[in-house]
């Protein structure tokens, strides 16, 4: 908390910035007519003792709604926002003019001040009345509404599931090549892709993988790592879905498959994670709250003068096409912050469909469905994710150091029975065909003593440029894809290419010293000063139940007790003699909670401002204009329109022209920037919209 105040000095320093004009005004109406010799540093004491007084800070209490009180909470969690910040937080609630203007009636108030940082002006709160605002900020509830469910969450997440995304491995692993080489899918892969991925985007899913690390695009051929896929399946199943979003925000703002980026990946997960800690299971949220959750992440992630590298539209699209966020009624979303139970292990979760194939239940883990991809082939996910183990499948497996043992204990745990035992031979006999013609990297050639004949047949003779053992051949080839062709030519169905050099019986490597993706547990409070957003001690809060004193949410400030104090004031104005300006600014000033103790009537300095005119007052419609063109304020105009409806325009103005007997104002409206003329005398509604005393 103590930060979100700047200091008493700060504070006093921004005032003694302002002109002479606006600051020996502000302490007139403070304090009344100011004695001469002014001493500004005195006058600032003077202030700061007035509103360090109980009874001044319970009427600036009072006068505190509840617009008042979001804002002032937004300027607190956006730690010193500019102005045009704070305006880009509040879209879709407040109009700039509308706003403007209430930061304005704050800054009168001396609830909100501004200073300069940077060359910019930013909007800070008094540290005088810290007693008085502290609590309002503590309790951002007000700021990040949200409902609780009116009934219990029974639909399962969307977005893939372990077989799904198994499926999608097993299938990228039989086709390599698998993007074209100006961008987008091949052909044959679309087609294939169409028929056994119903409603699945495979270009968006390679693309999101990609980001992630988990494939690599070498060469226009897409390759799986495999230590990488063993560390991702060690993760939950919301931390792969974090993963997931991550990646998936990275392919929507790059409108391609891109590459892997550690440090971006893991900075992208850890704001994904933030933001959904921050959510209540139970409760569902309106858009423009979980807008301002991602606002707020976004400028303490990036520097105030970096610009985020989403915007909020894509954060929601991607959480929701993941399954961590799913859209309810209207605009309100509910977090699926519970997600699918850990898998019974003890229940079978593929069932044999053939000799070879199987079906993959929902409930498999995601790390043995992995495994089966890396040994098997998709044939369909449609109404069921089927797998088939082949040769050609199982010489994947046994090029990734998975031996024939292992995938038949794997589908024997899995199923809860014994593999057919024809599947067991077949897979023993590729298995000792696998190891009689082996490639190595290098590119090095291993053959069987009753292979050495391949040696001298065409065309791998032609490749062997030198005889490094009986049976150990350097070939004069670039890949081993350029050796396998031609072992293949030479009449060979089933040739070795493991990956790395390490045996299949041999230990193999534990994977990374460090995971490539760390689990995120326990995320950092990033939002700790002020709770959970949306909750306080008491639990969650319900920001649309206006009464005071609601169960489970503190009480809004007493507008009775408000409407006391003016009322007592009003009563004061009533016994005072005074010229009709006078009376009516003064009136204005109760009215716009300026007034905080009777003796800022009694000893008044009134300096009345025309602000607006209406309807059939054209010299006051001039005068407002005329005094905006010197000043250089924006005007907010009102026009009729059909029926009751009025059409608004804000604008800053040019000139007043004469035109065929008629004055027309000349402005620029915003935020288009078009320049309109419009008859002053057709105006319904002409208003200054004042500058801040500050200037900005």
């Amino acid at each position: 908390m103590e930060t979100t105040f700047r200091s008493p000095e700060d504070w006093k320093a921004a005032l003694m910035t302002l002109p002479d004009g606006s600051y020996f005004e502000l302490f007139r109406n403070i304090f009344g007519n100011v004695k001469t010799p002014f001493n500004k540093q005195r006058l600032l004491e003077d202030l700061a003792i007035f509103l360090s007084r109980g009874e001044i800070q319970d009427v600036i209490a009072a006068y505190i709604d509840g617009t008042d009180h979001r804002i002032i909470t937004a300027i607190a969690v956006l730690e010193n926002p500019a102005p045009g910040e704070l305006e880009s937080f509040f879209a879709g609630e407040f109009t700039y003019v509308e706003l403007h203007s209430k930061l304005l009636n704050l800054e009168e108030r001396l609830i909100v001040y501004r200073f300069r940082k940077d060359g910019a002006y930013c909007l800070a709160l008094n540290p005088i009345l810290k007693p008085v605002l502290a609590p309002l900020i503590a309790d951002s509830g007000a700021l990040f509404p949200s409902l609780p469910l009116d009934r219990p969450m029974v639909k399962k997440p969307s977005g893939p599931n372990a077989p799904i995304l198994a499926a999608f491995l097993a299938f990228i692993l039989d086709r390599p090549e698998f993007f074209k080489a100006g961008g987008g899918l091949r052909k044959k892969v679309l087609e294939e892709g169409l028929l056994i991925f119903p409603g699945v985007n495979l270009e968006v899913l390679a693309g999101i993988w990609l980001h992630i690390g988990l494939l690599r695009d070498e060469k226009e051929r897409l390759t799986a790592d495999a230590s990488r896929f063993q560390a991702f399946s060690e993760l939950s199943l919301r931390d792969r879905r974090e993963y997931h979003a991550a990646g998936l925000l990275w392919y929507l703002r790059e409108n391609s498959s891109g590459y892997f980026h550690r440090g971006r990946l893991q900075s992208t997960v850890r704001f994904i994670h933030d933001f959904l800690e921050t959510l209540e299971k139970g409760r569902q949220y309106p858009e423009t709250t979980l807008k301002r959750i991602v606002e707020v992440l976004f400028r303490q992630e990036t520097s105030p003068s970096e610009k985020p590298a989403f915007n909020t539209d894509l954060v929601l699209e991607a959480l929701e096409k993941t399954g961590l966020l799913e859209k309810g009624m209207g605009d309100l979303w509910i977090p699926l912050s519970t997600l699918s139970p850990e898998p019974d292990l003890n229940r079978p979760v593929i069932a044999p469909d053939t000799v070879s194939s199987c079906l993959l239940y929902p409930e498999i883990d995601f790390a043995d469905a992995i495994k089966l991809a890396f040994f098997c082939s998709v044939r369909e996910t449609g109404t069921a994710v089927r797998f088939e183990l082949t040769r050609e499948s199982a010489v994947r497996g046994f090029d990734r150091n998975i031996s024939s043992r292992e995938m038949l204990e794997l589908l024997e745990r899995l199923s809860g029975k014994k593999p057919d035992p024809s599947l067991a031979w077949n897979l023993k006999e590729w298995e000792s065909r696998y190891s009689g013609v082996a490639l190595h990297q290098g590119v090095v050639l291993t053959l069987s003593k009753d292979r050495h004949y391949l040696a001298e047949a065409n065309p791998v003779a032609a490749l062997i440029s030198r005889t490094l053992a009986p049976g150990v051949y350097l070939l004069a080839a670039e890949e081993k894809a350029e050796a396998a062709e031609a072992l293949q030519k030479a009449g060979v169905d089933i040739i070795a290419q493991r990956e790395g050099n390490s045996p299949p019986e041999e230990a193999r490597p534990q994977g990374f010293r460090h995971s490539p993706y760390p689990a995120l547990e326990e995320a950092d409070k990033t939002l700790a000063s002020y709770n959970r957003i949306g909750t306080n001690k008491k639990g969650p809060i319900d920001p649309f139940q206006e009464k005071s004193g609601a169960e489970g949410r503190p009480a809004l400030p007493d507008s009775e007790k408000a409407e006391t104090y003016k009322t007592r004031f009003r009563s004061v104005l009533e016994k005072m003699r005074l010229p009709k300006p006078e009376w009516d600014e003064l009136s204005a000033r109760i009215e716009r909670r300026l007034v905080l103790s009777e003796s800022q009537l009694v000893g008044a300095s009134v300096r009345f401002e025309k602000l607006e005119a209406r309807g059939l007052d054209y010299v006051g419609k001039s005068t407002v204009a005329r005094e905006a063109l010197a000043s250089k304020s924006l005007l907010e105009i009102l026009l009729p329109g059909s029926g009751e409806e009025s059409n608004r325009v804000v604008g800053l103005p040019l000139a007043l022209e004469k035109r065929e007997g008629e004055t027309l104002l000349v402005l620029k409206s915003m935020p288009q920037g078009e320049e309109i003329r419009l008859p002053l005398g057709k105006i319904g509604l002409l208003r200054r919209i004042k500058h801040s005393i500050f200037g900005g």
